[in-house]
């Protein structure tokens, strides 16, 4: 386990990174976490008093990582840049879990499953975070039912998204 004071930074520019609120984590903290690696792996822990589990620590390089502090994150420990927040962090073995209903619906289309299981983890993880997103139930269920679909017909997420775009341009949308 590891504990720490930092302070919450944002990224100004960089990248798909822009705009994010996050933690750093140096080389010598990471390797107390998960020896050795130069690879994003997940954690849990506590921001103040807020528990969370299954945040990604993303390698920045030299052995660095950062952590992003979501909005739910933020809201919850009700800070944002500049601010100093306690942290204490430890490996999270479980790692990311798939949505559950997502799973149940693919689990029922033999074809999409199929093709699901052939994709990487990292892959299958895009459908499920997309999902996830979701603000509404009615959003959620139309995502998955949108990803099922795009998954029968041998679909990667890329792929389910573009045509997704090129339907609502010729639906005028």
């Amino acid at each position: 386990m590891l504990s720490f004071i930092t302070t919450l930074q944002k990224f100004a520019s960089q990248g798909e990174k822009t705009g994010w609120t996050s933690i750093g984590i140096s080389a010598e903290q990471a390797n107390k976490l998960q020896p050795n690696t130069k690879k994003s792996f997940r954690v849990k822990g506590k921001l103040d008093e807020y528990a969370f589990e299954g945040a990604a620590l993303i390698p920045m390089g030299e052995g660095d990582f950062i952590m992003a502090i979501n909005a739910t994150m933020r809201q919850a420990i009700k800070k944002r840049k500049g601010d100093t927040v306690n942290v204490i962090l430890e490996f999270d073995k479980k790692g990311y879990q798939l949505n559950a209903d997502f799973i149940d619906c693919l689990n029922d289309e033999p074809a999409a499953i199929s093709f699901f299981n052939s994709l990487t983890k990292g892959h299958q993880n895009y459908f499920s975070k997309w999902i996830e997103s979701a603000k509404t139930v009615e959003t959620k269920s139309k995502r998955i039912a949108m990803a099922v679909n795009a998954l029968e017909k041998k679909m990667g997420y890329p792929e389910m998204i573009r045509e997704q775009i090129v339907d609502n341009k010729l639906l005028g949308k």
